[in-house]
């Protein structure tokens, strides 16, 4: 039996993809796993004896990664789970940046609340208004990840001409890319060419502030910058900078933020990105999928701090997960304890990440109290799990 605890509310239908071997538990310390939208985990103690953390969401910037890789708790994140709410709402921010919809209407509530001769107004006034349409302009899409594959699938579907940057390109997200967008291996070409640019990568230190003033220079006077990605991936002083001389056209941003809020040019939704209830919904049902193929059979899909590592569910007497530093000789010093012990090793997998690397074996006989002690004891694991 699991338990597992929720930071945030998750979708019902999320929860409903718990068997009766799971149990919701109250309290936060004696849990096993954990489900978490949007808590801030930087502020809690996090027990011992969890195993996982599942986000319902891509962004994990509200988690300890490093501190739970440390420690042996796998972190997943659902990347593609909101991606079709994401997508839409792109596609709705490179329309009313185009056009002056967001200015007419202040117009209206501003001026003709109380003129019951508004519609006559409200045609002379619309000329100022007026705006550009989106077919056969061009769009820059800055990472093809689940988000950006399909912005620039629908974006070409508008009759719009896309480019794509990403110099890390899945196969799986090959595959799904329309074979009409312009893959260019230089972010400089969509700075340099495209009416449109919006950003879809994670943030990290080699992306924070990807688009700055020296890419900004590169950029038309009339382009249309989009960030629903996150809100650090631009240097947003440069950015209104830029608009203030006529250097962008508008800046379209789903972070607030007192850089942007009530600047000229800028139109700021609150966070909007992913908050439909499909979107929430297809989260919910992927985290929870992913705990418990974690949970039941040590597999790791879409973790964000530990290598990814499958070995589909165990045939055999018993499965060990060990997690360990990535360093060399360890898979031989480790397996021998299983040896001495005269516990044949059936079948093994290995993946390694950065610092760390997880090892999973099946086999033919249960483990002993004192092989797991010694292995536990090795000053390079981090983690030893009994996972049947």
């Amino acid at each position: 039996m699991f338990k597992y605890h929720m930071l945030n509310p998750i979708a019902e239908i999320g929860i409903k993809e718990f068997d009766n071997n799971y149990v919701t538990c109250d309290d936060f310390s004696a849990a096993d796993c954990v489900l978490v939208r949007s808590a801030d985990m930087h502020k809690l103690t996090i027990p011992d004896n969890i195993l996982a953390i599942a986000r319902a969401g891509a962004g994990v910037n509200n988690i300890p990664l490093e501190e739970c890789a440390k420690r042996g708790i796998v972190v997943f994140n659902t990347p593609g789970a909101n991606a079709n709410g994401v997508k839409e709402l792109v596609l709705a921010g490179m329309l009313y940046a185009s056009r002056g919809i967001f200015e007419g209407m202040e117009w209206l509530e501003s001026e003709g609340l109380n003129d019951p001769n508004v519609a006559k107004a409200a045609e002379k006034q619309k000329k100022n208004y007026a705006g550009t349409e989106i077919n056969g302009k061009k769009l820059g899409v800055i990472g093809l990840g689940a988000i950006g594959v399909k912005v620039a699938n629908a974006a070409t579907n508008l009759g719009m001409t896309v480019y794509g940057y990403d110099p890390y390109i899945s196969v799986d997200a090959a595959w799904h890319l329309s074979r009409s967008i312009k893959h260019v291996h230089q972010v400089e070409e969509i700075y340099a060419n495209c009416d449109y640019i919006t950003i879809h990568v994670p943030l990290l230190d080699s992306t924070r502030h990807m688009i700055n003033a020296d890419a900004i220079k590169l950029m038309k006077d009339t382009a249309i910058l989009l960030n629903f990605a996150r809100d650090e991936l631009v240097d947003e002083e440069s950015v209104v900078a830029a608009l203030k001389v006529g250097k962008l056209r508008k800046y379209v941003s789903d972070f607030p933020n007192p850089v942007t809020l009530g600047k000229e040019g800028c139109i700021v939704t609150p966070h909007l990105g992913a908050s439909t209830e499909e979107s929430e919904e297809n989260c919910a049902v992927m985290a929870v999928k992913e705990l418990r193929d974690y949970m039941e059979n040590g597999n790791i899909r879409n973790s964000v701090n530990l290598p990814d590592i499958e070995m589909g569910r165990p045939e055999t007497v018993s499965r060990i997960m060990i997690i360990h530093n990535n360093v060399a000789n360890v898979l031989t010093r480790l397996t021998s304890a299983f040896g001495d012990e005269g516990i044949n090793i059936a079948t093994m997998n290995s993946k390694s990440k950065g610092e760390r690397a997880i090892t999973i074996l099946d086999l033919d006989s249960p483990p002993t109290e004192n092989m797991l002690t010694r292995v536990q004891n090795a000053k390079e694991v981090i983690r030893v799990r009994v996972v049947k």
